[in-house]
């Protein structure tokens, strides 16, 4: 056991000092468990957990379960500037098939699927090209003789080992692969040749680096208009209860701007309060849902008027033009 071991049930937080033993340990009552990357020394065998908690596998990786198909998250880059991305390993139960989104790091990638006993991936999903999301694209490929690397068609020149091109839509491609509808969604902005994946029957989506807790991705292509434009395609398509998950742990730092442009909001206010306590214990933020984002993402709420009165932009109904606002305020932040 670590030094010092914060354990939360339910609402109850316990902090175990070193000396504590297993034995003295209090009764969890098979209440949700939830530990702090990085330690592992624990799990939760509770099917209950919430979905944007997950539990904590013995090998050390979040779990979150949505239809046949489970998430496992795997950190990586925790000591970066930046703070910890996200590789997602994803697990079709049904078809046995196993995908990666996003490899940044193709060891970090590895480790998980020798650790969680995974023999061979199948598919390497990328939202963009960056390298941070493709660096591990050709290394996997090589290693397992399976792997075929799925990109969108815009970007195939710059996503490294790719084999399928995808273009918008719902794609028969990946619907062969995992055995159930997927949608390719185009989000340009952060890159123009960015996209999401989009489950519906599990009610998930991998948004990358266009959607983040309480923010959005920077722009290094694309402009205020398409970003703003992509943002809203996923209101449009996404359901209030989808589980999004974003490839950055930018939470806290997107909590500190959103409530400088939009301090009058109520929900905003708690979440910071709750992301606050979350990251003082190392705890993660991702996934999270499109209601909560709709709720406090203040680059999903540019037709508030709370918020446009707060940054000069009273009498503005162009809504492209209060998102490029508080983009550019988010960039001096």
């Amino acid at each position: 056991w670590s030094a010092t071991l914060a354990l939360r049930t339910g609402r109850n937080l316990i902090r175990i000092p070193t000396s504590t033993t297993r034995r003295s340990v209090p009764p969890l009552h098979n209440r949700v468990l939830t530990l702090a990357y990085p330690s592992v020394s624990a799990m939760s065998h509770d099917q209950g957990a919430a979905p944007c908690e997950g539990k904590l596998t013995k090998q050390g990786f979040y779990q979150h379960v949505h239809g046949s198909i489970n998430v496992y998250m795997v950190p990586w880059g925790s000591n970066t500037p930046v703070g910890t991305t996200y590789i997602f390993l994803l697990h079709e139960q049904n078809k046995n098939k196993v995908a990666v989104i996003d490899p940044g790091s193709s060891s970090d990638v590895v480790d998980a699927m020798d650790k969680l006993g995974f023999d061979s991936l199948h598919g390497i999903l990328n939202t963009h090209h960056h390298w941070d999301h493709t660096d591990g694209n050709e290394h996997l490929k090589g290693k397992y003789d399976k792997c075929v690397v799925y990109g969108f068609e815009g970007d195939r020149r710059r996503i490294p080992g790719i084999d399928v091109d995808l273009k918008e839509g719902m794609s028969s491609e990946l619907e062969d692969f995992f055995g159930e509808p997927v949608e390719v969604i185009e989000t340009p902005g952060h890159t123009v040749g960015h996209i999401a994946f989009y489950f519906p029957n599990c009610k998930v989506a991998f948004v990358g680096d266009t959607v983040f807790a309480m923010g959005c991705g920077r722009l290094f292509e694309g402009t205020p208009q398409q970003m703003h434009n992509s943002m809203q395609k996923l209101v449009a398509k996404l359901p209030r209860d989808t589980t999004l998950y974003c490839a950055h742990e930018y939470t806290l730092s997107n909590a500190k701007f959103a409530v400088t442009v939009d301090p009058k909001n109520q929900a905003l206010l708690a979440r910071f309060k709750k992301v606050e306590a979350l990251r003082e214990q190392n705890m993660k933020t991702v996934p999270f849902t499109m209601e909560e984002e709709l709720n406090t993402n203040p680059f999903l709420r540019c037709q508030d008027q709370d918020l446009k009165d707060c940054i000069g932009m009273s009498s503005v109904s162009d809504d492209s033009k209060v998102f490029a606002k508080v983009r550019a305020l988010k960039d001096n932040f």
